[in-house]
């Protein structure tokens, strides 16, 4: 059933699953120690998703705004040979609903499964590199105007006299150069190949779909999980 879940789909789906949740479990943790109170030391987390689902969501929205401004031109200049370059439509046998055969919104668009892949290699290498550039770009985007970049941890571990273990004072914001600009980065490269590796396989829904549904489901789990831990503290 090509164009139905099948037990193909829920497979890929649940190991899809699996392998972003074992990869959540990827981070630094930095010794970080107090001025304020003697003796005080803790760990300053740096996860491999550093900037959580961010990428993947400003992704889709740059995908989304590019396919509707490509139907909406399709639609009045059809036979515009600019406008056929950036998307042409067709509407899909089976959804009824308006589907991109070519132009840069086809390219840009996820294969359906591995065989779609098969037939178009072109396709999905254009998909992967543009999925892989774009959650890279907006990962290392986002921790600049979100105040998580290194400058801004410096400034909040500054704030509450906190310094790195091992390193001097003036040097903690070249400290965390080391690891947080890298791990955006590198963390947007594996959102975008996650993604891009679910799609291929034809996991139910999207890539982009099953990322943020595992990324906030987990992130929900760590909420309770800390939150139970200061409730098991204070009694």
């Amino acid at each position: 059933r090509g164009n139905l879940p099948n037990c193909l789909n829920l497979l890929a789906t649940i190991v899809v699953f699996m392998i972003v949740i074992y990869f959540q479990g990827f981070r630094v943790d930095l010794p970080v120690k107090s001025k304020a109170q003697r003796g005080y030391q803790g760990n300053y987390p740096i996860k491999l998703f550093y900037t959580s689902n961010m990428p993947i969501i400003l992704q889709s929205a740059l995908v989304s705004n590019i396919y509707f401004l490509s139907q909406l031109l399709y639609k009045r200049f059809g036979g515009n040979f600019l406008v056929r370059l950036f998307g042409r439509w067709e509407e899909d046998p089976f959804g009824g609903h308006l589907s991109p055969v070519g132009g840069l919104a086809y390219y840009i668009s996820a294969p359906k499964n591995m065989q779609d892949v098969l037939d178009n290699p072109l396709h999905a290498v254009f998909y992967l590199t543009f999925m892989l550039s774009a959650c890279a770009l907006f990962s290392k985007t986002w921790i600049e105007i979100s105040g998580s970049s290194s400058r801004d941890v410096a400034k909040q571990l500054k704030a509450q006299r906190l310094f790195i273990q091992g390193h001097r004072e003036t040097s903690l914001k070249k400290e965390l150069d080391r690891y947080i600009p890298t791990a955006a980065a590198f963390g947007g490269l594996c959102i975008g190949a996650l993604t891009g590796f679910a799609d291929f396989l034809g996991a139910i829904g999207s890539g982009t779909g099953i990322l943020l549904a595992v990324t906030t489901i987990y992130e929900y789990f760590e909420k309770y999980e800390k939150e139970r831990a200061q409730n098991m503290s204070i009694y």
